[in-house]
């Protein structure tokens, strides 16, 4: 899953984020299942280059495009599903691909609505990011989930083990999903995107903090104020701890780093010297 490029791509997700919302919000209405829906539709265009291409063919009327996917997907996914793919077919996608990755986020959306009901929005976003975290420092771990020759169902079940009891069904729903269809990506890399569009559902920037020793509860929240004045949002904090940073830390929001380690002043001191 990645940023969309264009305006246009944007501009085509954000409305069919807002139909999302809309049909989530109808008596009834099935967010965690509507995610689930909407993750197989996206393994649908993933797997069809052809129906990508029919979806996204500038030259074929929008309207005509979702009543071909509402005839394809009714009774077969959630009505809420069937109307934001419809609405996705009424988008203009730079290119072809562009249809499958907003499809995948907004399935991370409607899963994230889920959680937001239940009360563990927050509670899925630590999950998602402590699990891709350990993935990350599992070398074990980590090459079982990239292993291709796996089937799909056997790594989505080795993390259901690994998360039973532990998570909240929300963050098993996903980290489920991000072992069995990784979408070319390695599974850690595509849950920090999740924690990403989790995030946004607050409203929230995400900062990835590494520092060299624990920040304490203090310290983190006057680091989260500090960040969220800069910003002007909330910020919400994901530490890793890095030992080697000797001293300080460093702060990556988006394309923004924060450098204040140690170990870079001591690096850039050595090169001046050197120079």
């Amino acid at each position: 899953m990645t940023d969309l490029d264009s305006g246009a791509a944007r501009v085509s997700l954000a409305r069919a984020q807002e139909v999302l919302d809309v049909q989530l919000a109808a008596e009834g209405a099935d967010a965690g299942r509507t995610g689930e829906d909407l993750f197989a539709v996206t393994s649908l265009l993933d797997e069809s280059i052809g129906l990508r291409r029919a979806l996204t063919d500038p030259a074929r009327d929008g309207h005509v495009k979702a009543e071909f996917v509402r005839r394809v997907l009714a009774g077969k996914v959630t009505p809420a599903a069937v109307e934001t793919a419809a609405a996705l077919a009424t988008g203009r996608w730079s290119g072809t691909r562009d249809i499958a990755d907003a499809c995948e986020q907004l399935a991370v959306v409607a899963v994230a609505t889920q959680a937001e009901r239940s009360g563990r929005l927050e509670a899925l976003e630590d999950e998602l990011f402590r699990f891709s975290r350990t993935i990350a420092g599992s070398p074990a771990l980590r090459d079982a989930l990239a292993d291709r020759a796996a089937p799909a169902a056997n790594r989505a079940s080795l993390v259901s083990r690994l998360l039973l009891g532990k998570a909240s069904p929300e963050a098993v729903q996903l980290a489920r999903r991000a072992a069995a269809h990784p979408r070319g990506q390695r599974a850690e890399r595509l849950l920090e995107e999740y924690v990403r569009v989790a995030a946004r559902r607050r409203e929230q920037l995400v900062a990835h903090v590494v520092t060299a020793r624990p920040l304490s509860p203090e310290h983190h929240e006057r680091l989260a104020a500090a960040l969220g004045r800069q910003y002007g949002r909330a910020v919400r904090l994901n530490v890793d701890v890095d030992p080697d940073l000797v001293g300080g830390l460093r702060v990556s929001i988006g394309d923004d780093v924060i450098d204040g380690a140690v170990s870079t002043r001591l690096a850039e001191a050595r090169r001046r010297l050197a120079g």
